[in-house]
């Protein structure tokens, strides 16, 4: 029996998180109705700016469930079968779809899951039920499928900053997406996948799964020597820049090989410019591209990384709320502390 009425996490402000009662959505033509069994708390939910622009809003966009009703003319998916639904799904018929740039599409912006992911239900669009919404195989769990969304962001990344095999790689900032850029620069054959943080406690975690070497970057230590040397001299190939803050971004500007790629991850603040020295970025020939989330064919190659065990939820789920403590959840995401993937379970 589905309820009229679930909990849902409702967010205000920067410290006004409150569960609340909302009205169950029901599905129309085309759209699935989904029992959110996980849900991921995703590191750009921490960034308050970018928040408060949406609020109030019920966050969450890395979801997996059963889905539990179906509308009418939903073909390819029953009641039972276990899903990840993506919360941004292009047209597919645009110029910028036919291009593959999917985040360009006029209808990228539109929310296909209603009300979002941090809630006992959540409806899918009829868009998002035909073009990005993924059966999970049996060999994964719910808390994998959570990965799917996080995973394609990093496999885009991967492919827009070119990683090739050989490739030294260097990762900066080993929360939770600088892992899943770790173990996917390392799947697209990067000989070298280094990493940095300011986190004694990450650094450890990272390099128990497979991130070699890492520095803590402190301030005053000596980055540009330590880069000179574990890449003998040349530079890394690829820095990908996890931290959406400017002077991170041209800190690490400067290690990067003649001809390599600076990979922006994070946006900045509005009110946080980035300052780049041109010049030099033209004579070395740097490329700085950022990656902004993941088309529908990132999301299937990321299931694809998954089935393979390129990484799974077990190795970096380090904590799991019930919707009850969810603004818990949030906080300690916002405390970037001793903590990786932090999951929600309605």
């Amino acid at each position: 029996m589905i309820p009229r009425r679930m909990k849902a996490l409702v967010y205000y402000g920067a410290d006004d998180l409150r569960v609340e009662e909302v009205p169950v959505p029901e599905p129309g033509p085309g759209e699935i109705l989904v029992r959110v069994r996980a849900s991921g708390v995703c590191s750009g939910e921490a960034m308050d700016w970018y928040m408060a622009r949406k609020a109030p809003l019920v966050p969450g966009h890395e979801p997996a469930g059963d889905i539990v009703a179906v509308g009418s003319g939903v073909e390819g998916f029953q009641v039972g079968d276990r899903v990840f639904a993506h919360h941004h799904v292009p047209c597919m018929t645009c110029e910028a779809c036919r291009r593959g740039r999917y985040v360009q599409c006029p209808l990228w912006r539109e929310k296909t899951i209603q009300p979002g992911a941090m809630a006992e239900y959540m409806k899918v669009s009829a868009r998002a039920v035909q073009l990005d919404t993924l059966r999970l195989p049996p060999e994964l769990s719910y808390e994998d499928g959570t990965l799917i969304e996080p995973l394609a962001c990093s496999v885009k990344a991967a492919r827009t900053a070119g990683i090739q095999p050989g490739d030294r790689v260097l990762v900066v900032g080993l929360g939770i997406m600088g892992i899943l850029n770790a173990r996917v620069a390392r799947a697209y054959g990067a000989a070298v996948v280094a990493g940095t943080d300011l986190n004694p406690w990450r650094l450890q975690k990272a390099q128990d799964l497979g991130v070699d070497p890492v520095f803590q970057a402190a301030p005053g230590a000596p980055l540009r020597e330590w880069a000179r040397e574990v890449t003998d001299g040349l530079g890394f190939d690829v820095v990908i820049v996890g931290p959406g803050i400017a002077r991170v971004i041209e800190t690490y500007a400067a290690i990067v090989a003649g001809g390599g790629t600076l990979l922006v991850f994070t946006p900045t603040a509005p009110t946080d410019p980035v300052t780049l020295d041109f010049y030099d970025l033209y004579v070395r020939e740097v490329r700085v591209v950022p990656s902004y989330s993941a088309g529908p064919y990132d999301t299937r190659e990321a299931l694809d990384l998954l089935r393979r065990g390129v990484i799974r939820a077990e190795e970096v789920v380090t904590h799991r709320f019930p919707l009850s403590r969810a603004p818990e959840a949030y906080r300690l995401l916002k405390q970037a502390g001793e903590s990786l993937k932090i999951l929600v379970e309605p």
